[in-house]
Formats: structure tokens, sequence, C-alpha cells
């Protein structure tokens, strides 16, 4: 059998040197009690104690510095009330936070440890976000509200570096946007960096972006102006270059112990046999042979990026304050990246495993101790069955927000298809969820598109997973009769024939294929289409998000495979430079740009201006015996909307009766029935029923 030093826990050096302050002494002793009180705590223990030489602790926790003069004001003044509130906040979740960190961990120091650097970090937080998270105690629902809409792109690509971004804010504002997220911008290795998702340093930004200062700086200028700040926060796993992973190829125990190292193959052979792979052409397999220490370390991804062990509680710790350093740098939404990987079990799929749910628990609850006014946002790439425990449960929940990923793919699907009997299923399940649960709702991200599709559904009607993946793959690329869309495939797989496509919204719709041809008609039908996707995703309950570019209607770039870092990634397609010189022409209807501009930005105002896009909204579709139209009805305080959407290149009929008198479009002001409703190729109609 193979030796893991994964199974070497730093129990007994984990007094943090000093970091247990005698403030700490009674929740220290009380941990320990508890974890002796309590046998399925005992049980619970992570690892055994470290052997002599495993390593000494690293013992630095890392507290937040104290808050420089000026930044969080009088720090006299935050003694009094100020301690107060915190105690009260911290009252509130203590018993059981204990007792998930006790289940998970049974070390009562490591629990000491992270309270009292808990409290360093409410310290240090400034009084501007201090204001910020009290004000949003007091409106709990502030971020459910039908004036959401976010943005999302990478910092370089935007506007250069972030001191950029905060000088473009006069446009985003422009673009009715109060929500940006920033992809990642931590300091990562050139070449191997993933997209940013492979993170060196969890407290340094990369050179090229700016700095720690320029963040702060940018969030304090977001926040002047209403706008939120989303970021990505990588928790699965490190970069090989990372401190802690230098370290372990070093053969010191202690941080090999973050890690899962293997000195043969045999455990990790046993992992595979249960364990997917999640890039099994690019980077096929888990693990990662590493000959200069004689170990295989674990690599769900990709072979630079290193899985951490949450076994180990230092891991969890030093993440926490890697996590609460940040949230006090201004931002306000944390997306945590790959969450249903973070927790490892030997004979299992290493995926949603119970004790993911209760890290996160344990990190909404630190959050609502410190920095109350921060957002979880679960990244949950997987079907609806397995994405909705992510919420919690309203007793005790977990992520604020998540992805709506299959609706977006069932979206796709439905373009191809121009059936909409797939996507109004996907609808009925996500609007019979519980309206506390809110869903960021979007056409396009920065990451491919996985056929992760209702295929018990479809074979029902004769339509198998792998011919119909295939047919998706070959109308995006163009290569069906009928298609208008161009793009790309992501990791495609010979063997299997599986795949992932990559591709702009606007290219995806034709407009790129319209404009390589100089062909207006076939632009006015392609804009047509990418402004009802858009209507349509506004009508979702929950909040939407844009991808910089789609704005404008912004094509693929393919200027990537000039790059030599970016050239073998596909993904690089839709994450092209935004064009300012084609922003500059969103005041010139006769511009591509500025039609598609003109269109988004009524939308917007409307879903701003209309108290039915409420997210808590009664939401539900209506049948229009027609199967290439969607429609999608709304109701809250009295007021009655239904969506109507024509997926189909004809015009079609919605059969619809709605015989509660007389209706009004939003988008044209033109008054008539919600019945029999003729619907134009790729148009849409917001109907809301007029008082009576």
């Amino acid at each position: 059998m193979g030796k893991s030093l994964t199974k070497k826990e730093t129990a007994a050096e984990a007094k943090a040197d000093g970091l247990v302050k005698p403030e700490a002494a009674k929740v220290e002793a009380e941990a320990k009690a508890e974890s002796e009180a309590k046998p399925g705590a005992a049980k619970a223990k992570a690892e055994p104690e470290a052997k002599p030489g495993a390593a000494k602790v690293e013992a630095k926790a890392k507290p937040e510095p104290e808050a420089k003069p000026g930044a969080a004001k009088a720090e006299g003044k935050k003694q009094g009330d100020d301690m107060e509130l915190y105690m009260e906040r911290l009252n509130r979740h203590v018993d059981e936070l204990r007792w998930l960190y006790m289940e998970l961990y049974d070390n009562g120091s490591m629990f000491a440890e992270l309270c009292e650097n808990m409290r360093s970090f409410y310290r240090a937080r400034n009084e501007e976000l201090k204001a910020l998270d009290r004000s949003r105690e007091q409106e709990p629902g502030w971020y459910k509200k039908n004036d959401m809409l976010g943005m999302m792109f990478y910092i370089d690509n935007f506007a250069g570096n972030m001191k950029g971004v905060e000088e473009k804010l006069d446009y985003l504002e422009r673009c009715n946007v109060n929500y940006i997220h920033l992809m990642p911008f931590l300091e990562t290795p050139k070449g191997r960096s993933d997209g940013g998702y492979a993170v060196s340093d969890f407290r340094r930004v990369q050179e090229n972006l700016g700095s720690m200062e320029d963040l702060e700086s940018l969030t304090a200028a977001c926040h002047k102006s209403k706008i939120n700040v989303c970021m990505d926060f990588v928790m699965n796993h490190t970069s090989e270059d990372h401190e802690w992973a230098r370290r372990a190829r070093q053969g010191e125990g202690e941080y090999m112990s973050r890690y899962f190292f293997f000195d043969n193959y045999d455990i990790p052979a046993q992992y595979e046999r249960t364990v997917p792979q999640v890039f099994p052409t690019t980077a096929p397999g888990n693990f990662t042979w590493l000959p200069e220490v004689g170990y295989h370390v674990l690599t769900t991804f990709y072979p630079y990026q290193w899985d951490l062990n949450y076994k180990n509680p230092r891991v969890f710790n030093e993440m926490m304050y890697n996590f609460l350093f940040l949230a006090n740098r201004g931002i306000d939404i944390i997306r945590i990246d790959a969450v249903p990987y973070i927790w490892k079990e030997l004979n299992t799929q290493c995926r949603n495993l119970p004790q993911v749910h209760t890290i996160v628990r344990m990190m909404r609850m630190i959050g609502e101790i410190v920095c109350p006014g921060i957002l979880l946002l679960g990244e949950v790439v997987m079907e609806p069955e397995k994405v909705v425990p992510y919420f919690g449960t309203v007793e005790k929940p977990e992520c604020h927000m998540l992805y709506n990923v299959t609706t977006m793919a069932t979206t796709w699907h439905t373009v191809a298809t121009r059936d909409v009997g797939l996507l109004k299923r996907q609808l009925d399940i996500v609007n019979g969820l519980p309206k506390d649960y809110l869903f960021l709702n979007y056409l396009r991200c920065h990451d491919d598109i996985g056929w992760g599709l209702d295929y018990a559904t479809l074979r029902t009607q004769g339509i198998e997973e792998r011919p119909h993946k295939q047919y998706l793959n070959d109308y995006f690329q163009g290569y069906v009769d009928g298609s208008t869309s161009r793009g790309e495939l992501y990791n495609a797989d010979p063997v299997t024939g599986d795949a992932r496509f990559c591709g702009t919204t606007a290219s995806m719709c034709g407009i790129e294929k319209a404009g390589f041809e100089q062909n207006e008609e076939d632009m006015e039908r392609a804009i047509r289409r990418d402004v009802m996707l858009h209507a349509y995703m506004f009508i979702q309950s929950g909040i939407p998000v844009l991808y910089s570019g789609d704005e404008i209607g912004q094509v693929n770039d393919y200027t990537y495979k000039e790059d030599p870092d970016k050239a073998p990634d596909s993904r690089y397609i839709h994450r092209g430079k935004m064009n300012w010189e084609l922003a500059g022409r969103i005041g010139d209807e006769s511009t591509v740009e500025g039609r598609m501009f003109r269109q988004l930005d009524q939308l917007e105002r409307i879903r701003k201006r209309e108290k039915v896009f409420m997210s808590d909204a009664d939401t539900w579709t209506i049948e229009t015996w027609d199967p290439g139209v969607l429609s999608i009805g709304r109701y809250y305080q009295g007021e009655k909307l239904v969506g109507i959407f024509n997926f189909c290149e004809h015009d079609r009929t919605a059969w619809i009766n709605e015989e509660d008198g007389e209706y009004e479009d939003l988008i044209t002001g033109k008054k008539m029935e919600a019945r029999g409703v003729d619907v134009p190729a790729y148009g849409f109609y917001y109907l809301k029923r007029c008082e009576k």
C-alpha cells in the first residue's frame, strides 16, 4: 500500500505560536470540552497526529494587518458598540460553527485560532465596509431586486488593468450594470494559469493588472457608483508555484500534508476507479507524477493545479484567512470556484460529498460574523438535483446564489432544435424551487458550453445522448444546413466523440457570419435572435449577467491562435479584448453596435422599472401549442406579465388564451389581447396586463 502523507495532520503544532490569545481561551476550552463530550465528534478526527519530523507547523495564520489611519477612522471609537455588534453576530453562529468544525477536525486549538483571527479581520475591516455591512443586514434581500444586472470580464481584455476599469465605470453605468465580475486576477504563473484559476498567491494581484491597493481603490470607486464587485476564490487547488506547493516539492511534510501525496500508485489507482476525469483529452487522469520527489500528487484539473487537502484543518483555516483578507479589500461577492470538488474520499467520485456542504456552511457563517455584506456565489456546473443542495436550507443556508447552468445549456439546445419542450420542462423545475433560491442567469460566460442536458427526457423522444451532442456541436460550428452559428470545439475526445463548445453569443446567433458576408437581411435576423435571447434571459427569476461585449454584439476573436500561451485553449475565442472602437458606435443606430445597445438598453430599463421582474415574483410557463414558441408568465403584487419568445426562423403563433383583460406590449406600447398571438421570426413580446 502507498503511504499517504495527507494522513499527517498538524494538530500538535496547530496552536499557532501565540495566535491563540487569552481572549480566545474560553472558546478553546469549550471546543476541547465539546470534543471530549461528544462521541460523534471524536470519531470525526480528520487525521492522526503528525509523525516526528513530518514538519513543524507553519503557525502563520496571517492575520489581517491593522487598518491604516483614516481607513477605519478612530480606532478607539470601534471598541464599544462596534465590538458589541461583532459579538452579537458571533454568538448567533458560534455554537453551530464550533459543532461543525469539531465534527470535521476535532481540534479545539485550531478552532480557537480561527475565532481569534476572525476577530482580527473584523477589527481591520474599514469603517466604510462595516457601514455597508450594517445597511445590508437591515435589508437582507438587497441583491434580489429587479434592478440587478451583472457583467463579467477579464480585466486586461476589458480595460488593460484595474485603474483602466475604474476609468470605465461611466461606461458600465451607461450599460445599466451594477454588478461586475472581475475574472481571476490573483497571481498566476504565465503559461500555466488556466485562465487565472491556478493561483500562486492569494494575496497578490497579477503584476500586469495592478496591486492590492489598486483593487481597494477600484472597489471603493465601484461602491460610490453603487456597483458591486465579484471575484473568483479558487478553493479546490493551488498552482504548483504556490509557496505551499514549492515547499511540499522540497519534501517538507507539513506542506505535503496540505495536498494529496502518495509514494506509489496503489491508492491513486483506487481513486481512478471511481473518480471521473474532468479533461480526459487535454489532462487525462487525476494524478501527476513528480519524479524529483518520487510522489504522485492529486491534480483533478490540470497537472499544475494541485488539489488541497481539506481534511487538514490548517488548510481550511488558512483558506478562510485568505477569504477574509480579500473580503476586506472591498469585494462584495465571492465566487467559490469548483465547489463540489473540495472534499475527497476514497471509493467515491470525490464530488458533492457531505463534507463539502459542511465547509460551505461554515464559510457562510464566518462571512456573516466578520463581513455580513458579502455574498457567496457557488460554481456548481452539474444537473439541477446536484446544484440545488448548495443553497442549503432556509434555516441553514449555504450559498446565496448559484449559476443556472442547465438552463443556459438547454437554451442553446433550443436554439439549435427550434423545439422549446425541454426548455419548458427545465424552467418548470427551476420555477418550482423556493423563491429564496437565487440563480444567476446567463447566455454566455468565460467558460465553454458542456451539453449537460436532461437526456432521460430526450430519450423518450427518441433522442440519444451521443448523436445529439454531435448534432449540437455541428450546428454551432455552422456545419448543419440552416445554421448561421460560428465557433470552435473545446476538449474534443476522438474516442468518445464528446466535446464542448466555445463562441460568443453574437457569433452563435449569426452576427459574425452576416457581417463577414455583408448580408444586411441576415444581419437583421441575427440581431433579432440575439435580442430575443436576452429578453428571454431577463424574464427569468434571478440576476441576469452579460459577458463583456454582448451589449455591442462582439463576435469571436480568432487572434488567440497567435499567442502560444492561449492557442491550445479554444475558450479564448470568446474571451477577446473589448473593442472600444466598436463600443464608440453605441449612439449610432445605423451600426450593429448601436442597434444591439439600444435594444438591450430598452430591455434593461424595462426590467429595472417594472416590479413584476422582482426575483420573488410568481413565475411559470404557459402552453403555446407550438413547439417553437415559449411563453413565460410572471405575477407580483397585482401585476402580471406574459413573455412570448419565438425560437424559429419563421413566423409562428402562440396559441395562448389569457382571458383576464387587455395587455400592452412594453416594447412597442401596442395594446392587444393575450390570445392567439402572432410572433414574427425570432420575435418576442413583453405583454403586461393593463390595469382594470
